[in-house]
């Protein structure tokens, strides 16, 4: 009797924990979609503007790669927001090899955050980024059984769409921290090439900045070719219209 009634007890209080847990993760994720709306327009301005971006960060001082940090979390958590101008400026500032860490590593706290969410909100806060077309448009990697593999290649692939992808994987059964390591890793090419680039224009080198810079449009568009070559092999082996 005694047992019975301490596990009863354990078991109530993990269910309370968990509903605490839910609760105030709901509450954060009501108040970004809140300010979200309310400033979204301002935001959209912010972050499209690598000067302005640049600007703010600098004025950090000691702490601006912890603000730029902060700046890549919240840009990857409202997934709405332009990433680009973020690793130019992490770039610009901090040159090559630190503005590709502070990405980075803002990269990976930002998509622990979202799986997070996702976890204990469900379909619920993936909707509110994104429209049934683009959901649609990545549900064939979703119901893959080699998941874990395409996402990474997904995810080293210019100009495929990322933010989408992360919110979607913490719909899986990956474990978060295959989740984050998979994104994080993947990253890599992406931030690499704006933080090379950025980083030869802060020295004034603005035939490497233009050369890197042609480089990555063509990579961008050979991952789209890459990328649309993978969805329809994906989409044909599990019978889906292409």
């Amino acid at each position: 009797m005694g047992e019975g009634s301490e596990g009863a007890g354990t078991t109530g209080g993990y269910g309370r924990r968990r509903a605490c847990a839910v609760a105030a993760t709901g509450a954060l994720a009501t108040l970004a979609l809140a300010l979200g709306v309310a400033y979204g327009p301002e935001l959209w301005g912010f972050f499209a503007d690598g000067d302005a971006v640049r600007a703010w960060a600098d004025a950090q001082g000691p702490l601006a790669p912890v603000a730029m940090g902060a700046l890549v979390v919240a840009q990857i958590v409202i997934a709405v927001l332009p990433g680009e101008p973020v690793e130019l400026a992490a770039g610009y500032l901090f040159g090559f090899w630190e503005g590709t860490a502070v990405c980075l590593a803002g990269g990976m706290v930002g998509t622990l955050v979202v799986t997070v969410l996702v976890r204990a909100l469900g379909m619920r806060v993936v909707r509110a980024f994104f429209s049934a077309e683009q959901l649609e448009g990545v549900s064939w990697l979703r119901d893959s059984a080699r998941f874990e593999l395409l996402m990474f290649v997904v995810f080293l692939i210019p100009g495929t769409p990322k933010d989408v992808l992360t919110y979607v994987a913490g719909l899986t059964s990956c474990r978060w921290w295959r989740i984050a390591a998979i994104a994080t890793v993947g990253r890599i090419p992406s931030v690499v090439t704006s933080t090379l680039a950025a980083g030869f224009a802060s020295r004034g080198d603005w035939a490497a900045a233009g050369a890197t810079l042609a480089a990555t449009l063509a990579l961008v568009g050979a991952g789209a070719a890459a990328y649309a070559a993978v969805r329809r092999r994906e989409a044909a082996r599990q019978g889906r219209p292409r």
